[in-house]
């Protein structure tokens, strides 16, 4: 059986490969942009949504901004799934590290009732 050393296992490489996609994100901002139908007005008004404080808040965006501002909040989902992969690799750290120690444990025991 090929054993690695904790540094070089494959969830320490994601998660850095992870980090480094981190990194080359670009300007991002919480939210979500959504139309808003305005009565009797026929152009749509775009408005971004988000929390603060835990209460939802909203800010109105000009037509002028609407792509640079899509474009932003779809660099925030980009980091959140970055987040997200990098946290489930952390926690595979933890989960094999637990499982290596209590493996060589039960090793040591074998041994020393030999």
């Amino acid at each position: 059986m090929k054993t690695t050393t904790i540094s070089e296992s494959r969830h320490h490489r994601l998660r850095d490969a992870y980090r480094r996609q981190i990194g080359t994100l670009g300007v991002f901002v919480e939210g979500t942009l959504s139309e808003v139908r305005r009565p009797g007005r026929k152009p749509p008004a775009w408005q971004l949504t988000f929390k603060q404080d835990g209460k939802t808040r909203t800010v109105y965006v000009p037509r002028e901004l609407v792509t640079e501002v899509q474009q932003w909040a779809k660099e925030f989902k980009h980091l959140k799934q970055l987040v997200r992969k990098v946290t489930g690799q952390n926690l595979a750290i933890i989960h094999r590290h637990v499982a290596v120690r209590r493996a060589e444990s039960r090793a040591r025991l074998r041994s020393s009732k030999r």
